[in-house]
């Protein structure tokens, strides 16, 4: 995969209707019930990792790694655990957040300790929602909070934008190679604090597993079909498109 595994392990649609708020929604019998939104416990672990498959599973390639991804980032030292949060209904996980680690170093070589989230996912059937920006709002105040300077992913910016996310080139934050990666979003939580330095983004290395390792552990999970579809098409286009200073 071009540009590291670090992008987009972040699950979307490609429906441009506008979202609903998330708080309370009406489930299969057609009451109106409520989103608990908490940290995860171990008791969640294998019903994220299913969850993030099912949100997943053929959006950027046939079949997906991301919930190999939520499994060993649990375990790894650069994972937030104060940072982990999943959204239930009905007593049934339908979203989670997971965040981890990340640095920002300067031209200067100044090192800036950030935090980057992925994978985020919403269960299909609750895209659309509001949900994925509910776990994003309660997440983002509580870095401020935790007096974080910045989040920095890679993700699509028609889902991000709208959360106050702008790409790297607008504070002059690239990838480690001095690139403008479209998907390189930043959302800055101190004002100012990015200045007139230039800045390059370094993700956790948790992002760097084996592609071999992925694949043994989704033989776990009951099996299903992998296809291609043109949603693999578009994240094609994004990860090989870069933006340049005027």
């Amino acid at each position: 995969m071009p540009c590291g595994r670090a992008y987009y392990k972040i699950a979307f649609t490609m429906d441009s209707q506008k979202e609903k708020p998330a708080g309370h929604l009406r489930n299969k019998k057609g009451k109106e019930t409520s989103i608990n939104i908490r940290l995860e416990t171990k008791d969640d672990y294998l019903n994220v990792e299913k969850l993030t498959r099912e949100a997943f599973w053929n959006l950027y390639k046939p079949g997906c790694d991301e919930h190999y991804l939520c499994h060993i980032l649990r375990g790894h030292e650069d994972f937030i655990p104060e940072l982990d949060f999943v959204a239930e209904t009905d007593g049934n996980v339908i979203a989670s957040i997971m965040y981890s680690k990340s640095f920002l170093i300067s031209e200067d070589n100044e090192k800036t300790g950030i935090v980057s989230f992925g994978p985020l996912c919403v269960h299909p059937e609750y895209q659309r929602r509001g949900i994925g920006g509910a776990l994003i709002g309660k997440t983002k105040r509580l870095a401020e909070k935790m007096d974080i300077p910045a989040i920095a992913i890679y993700g699509d910016p028609h889902n991000y934008c709208k959360h106050g996310f702008k790409n790297g080139i607008d504070y002059r934050v690239s990838n480690m190679d001095g690139e403008y990666p479209l998907g390189l979003l930043v959302l800055e939580l101190q004002p100012g604090f990015f200045g007139e330095k230039k800045w390059k983004l370094r993700q956790s290395d948790v992002f760097k597993y084996k592609q071999e390792d992925a694949i043994e552990f989704d033989k776990k999970f009951e099996k299903k079909k992998k296809k291609n579809q043109y949603s693999q098409e578009l994240f094609k286009m994004q990860i090989r498109s870069f933006l340049k200073e005027f």
